[in-house]
């Protein structure tokens, strides 16, 4: 569903602020694959996700999702194939739109938009269906200003807005890490029960080392542009996070942030 090919990315090359975000990094996903991604502050993870979304160009390599190169379609072009949550509660969603107005606009992404109504009896009755699984009560405050709902409530909503289309592959920037703890267990477990439910093939960055273990079939960590340790599915049901630690430190020079070593 998602095949990285040797793709490298470094920003202002030549100069002495240089910096290589992304070395020759390979990674496939299969239908269904939820894969963790951790790693420390700079280790190209959300460079990653952006080079995926269209958001940057890489320098080299090739990425397909289904079986097509997406290389040379921007991000707007992508965005029929990729959803994806961001950080920023307030990045998801229109503040000034009603719930049922930004599901709408979620439902026509990737498609032409004209004059006819976005939000039908019909559509309407969808967006019941789907908030139920939130189980926030949004199902009841279709026409509420979503500038009005709390962060949690609205990275939720971005959330269920993302997989809406059912896009092949579904971005998690570190969605969860702008909640307080309580919201981020909330946001992290309709995380799984959203892309167990849909079967979507996922990429989440997150600085929770125990996030990173409970959510997902596969894990993989980062350092410094390149991939320095994978879980398959069945290592995963063994990892810890004394584990993680452990193949982190096997690096030289390597070190997590005190951001990821407090959660």
């Amino acid at each position: 569903m998602l095949r990285i090919e040797n793709i490298s990315k470094t920003f202002f090359p030549g100069s002495i602020n240089e910096r290589k975000a992304l070395v020759d990094l390979s990674l496939h996903l299969a239908p269904g694959d939820f894969v963790t991604i951790i790693g420390s502050n700079g280790a190209g993870k959300s460079t990653l996700l952006n080079s995926i979304a269209g958001r940057l160009a890489v320098d080299t390599g090739t990425i397909h999702v289904e079986g097509r190169e997406v290389n040379n379609l921007r991000e707007y072009q992508r965005a029929k194939y990729v959803g994806r949550v961001f950080q920023d509660p307030l990045a998801g969603t229109a503040p000034d739109l009603t719930i049922e107005e930004n599901l709408a606009l979620a439902l026509r992404r990737g498609e032409p938009r004209g004059l006819g109504r976005g939000v039908t009896r019909a559509r309407r009755r969808r967006f019941v269906e789907e908030l139920r699984m939130l189980d926030l009560g949004l199902e009841n405050r279709l026409r509420a200003r979503v500038g009005l709902l709390s962060g949690g409530q609205r990275q939720a909503l971005s959330l269920l807005m993302a997989a809406f289309t059912r896009p092949q592959v579904l971005l998690l920037d570190e969605h969860t890490a702008a909640l307080d703890p309580q919201r981020a267990v909330l946001v992290g477990e309709l995380t799984d029960k959203i892309v167990t439910a849909e079967g979507l093939t996922t990429l989440m960055v997150t600085h929770n080392m125990e996030q990173a273990i409970a959510l997902g079939n596969r894990l993989v960590m980062m350092h410094e542009g390149r991939i320095i340790f994978e879980a398959s599915a069945e290592e995963k049901k063994h990892l810890t996070v004394g584990r993680l630690l452990e193949e982190f430190t096997k690096t030289k020079g390597a070190a997590l942030d005190d951001r990821t070593l407090l959660n």
